[in-house]
């Protein structure tokens, strides 16, 4: 059976939909007048048989068919440009908006570097980071790129692992050394109650049984800055305490379990030139680090 006979302009007016939110700021971006991207979507709709976008009052979001179909929209995009620029005999520039998720200090402290130098190379090119505890559906292009602790078992998610994180007990540098094997009179800083079983949370209540949990969070600045201001003691990825100068690291004679970095995408991006660049320059900073 043949399908639909796309057309191309229609298709533009998806991609701009789904990247602003807005018919007036897909207009805006595309030059064209909001009436017509109404029109030019409804007949794009109509010749696929399926709604594309879910119309609310915070604008239009993507139905499944929509995030079904985006990535590949976005290939015709890159092919499109590509046609473009091999006639005019143009360098390959790399264009378009990628939104990765990762934890809230991975994001800060290791990958922001990492952007700034791969934005500084290909100024056209939008990023957009969600630091965020939930796992973002990479089917559902709820995220393009996601980076986390623990291995992907979604199907269709191309993966590996990207490097090793060290952790170690910090305190703060004027601080007196914890007691090993003991922990008496002495304060902590953890992980609230929902993540309380963790390999570094229960490292430490095993190396200072006796110290007590004054202050939980989810969120590992929020712990390295009540170390830093003397509420405890914390066990912290090394490259979030290393970066806090009124920090040092103790030894309790034998350091707490470190985590593996995944990083994972949709097979259906393996493609989009973008993100295999990004994938590049996240590979050879942090790389089997």
């Amino acid at each position: 059976m043949n399908g639909p006979d796309l057309d191309w302009s229609d298709v533009r007016v998806f991609l701009a939909i789904a990247r602003t939110g807005t018919l007036g700021a897909a207009a805006r971006a595309t030059g064209q007048t909001q009436p017509t991207m109404g029109r030019r979507l409804r007949a794009l709709e109509e010749t696929l048989g399926h709604v594309l976008f879910q119309r609310t009052s915070d604008g239009f979001v993507l139905t499944d068919e929509g995030a079904a179909v985006l990535s590949h929209a976005e290939r015709m995009e890159e092919e499109a440009l590509g046609f473009t620029r091999a006639l005019a005999g143009q360098e390959a520039s790399l264009t378009g908006l990628l939104r990765v998720s990762s934890s809230d200090w991975f994001g800060v402290h290791v990958l922001t570097p990492v952007f700034a130098r791969f934005l500084a190379r290909h100024p056209d090119v939008q990023l957009e980071l969600v630091t965020d505890a939930r796992r973002y559906n990479l089917a559902r292009r709820e995220a393009d790129l996601v980076f986390r602790i623990t291995p992907f078992d979604e199907p269709d998610v191309v993966q590996r692992k990207l490097m090793h994180i060290d952790y170690a007990l910090y305190g703060r540098r004027d601080c007196a050394p914890p007691s090993p094997g003991d922990g008496t009179g002495q304060t902590l800083i953890s992980m609230d109650s929902a993540f309380d079983q963790l390999p570094d949370v229960l490292w430490v209540k095993r190396a200072l049984p006796n110290a007590r949990i004054v202050f939980g969070s989810n969120n590992r600045d929020v712990q390295a800055r009540m170390c830093a201001l003397g509420a405890g003691f914390a066990v912290l990825p090394c490259p979030l305490g290393d970066a806090d100068a009124r920090l040092k690291r103790f030894d309790l004679g034998e350091t707490p379990p470190g985590r593996d970095v995944w990083m994972g995408y949709h097979r259906d991006l393996k493609r989009v030139a973008r993100l295999r660049a990004l994938l590049e320059e996240t590979l050879s900073a942090l790389g089997k680090a």
